[in-house]
C-alpha cells in the first residue's frame, strides 16, 4: 500500500469519526498528530492525511455543494457516513489537489467503497465523482515520475 493510500485511509478515518461522533475534526486532528509524532512509521502518511483533512475542512461548503449537485436523488444527510467521508475526500483531491490524477482519486475512493461500505456504494461513489469531475472540468493527468503517477 502506497504512502498516499495509507494517508487517504487515515484521512477517511478522521472524517468518518468526526461525522458519526458529531465531534469537530480539529479535536481528532490534534489527537492523531500526537499519535503520529510518537510513531515514526506514521509520519510519511500523516502529512498528506493532514493536508486532505485540512483541505476538506477549508472547502467544506463548496465540497458539499458539489456532492449535493451531482448526487442525483440523494441528500448528503441520507448517504451512509462512510460514503459522505469518501466523497468529501475524493472531491477535495479532484477539485483542489492538481497533484493527484483525477482517475486515481476516483479509483481510490471506489476501491475504498467496495471494502468499507454497502454493495451499491462503489457504483454510487463512482457516479458522483465522475459527475463532479465533468462539472468542474477536472482532469488531472499524471506526469512521468510524479509521486501521484505511482498511486
Amino acid at each position: 500500500m502506497s504512502a498516499r493510500t495509507k494517508a487517504r485511509k487515515r484521512a477517511l478515518d478522521l472524517l468518518y469519526a468526526a461525522d458519526v461522533r458529531h465531534t469537530p475534526v480539529t479535536e481528532l486532528l490534534e489527537a492523531e498528530a500526537k499519535r503520529a509524532a510518537g510513531e515514526p512509521d506514521r509520519q510519511a502518511s500523516w502529512l498528506y492525511a493532514r493536508e486532505i483533512v485540512d483541505g476538506v475542512v477549508d472547502h467544506s461548503v463548496e465540497i458539499d455543494d458539489l456532492i449535493a449537485e451531482n448526487a442525483t436523488g440523494w441528500t448528503i444527510q441520507r448517504m451512509p457516513a462512510v460514503d459522505r467521508a469518501l466523497l468529501r475526500l475524493a472531491v477535495w483531491e479532484i477539485v483542489y489537489n492538481p497533484e493527484v490524477p483525477t482517475a486515481v482519486a476516483i479509483d481510490e475512493a471506489v476501491e475504498a467503497a467496495k471494502s468499507l461500505s454497502t454493495d451499491d456504494s462503489a457504483s454510487f461513489v463512482h457516479g458522483v465523482l465522475a459527475a463532479v469531475a465533468r462539472a468542474t472540468g477536472a482532469n488531472h493527468a499524471p506526469t512521468a515520475g510524479s509521486p501521484s503517477s505511482e498511486d
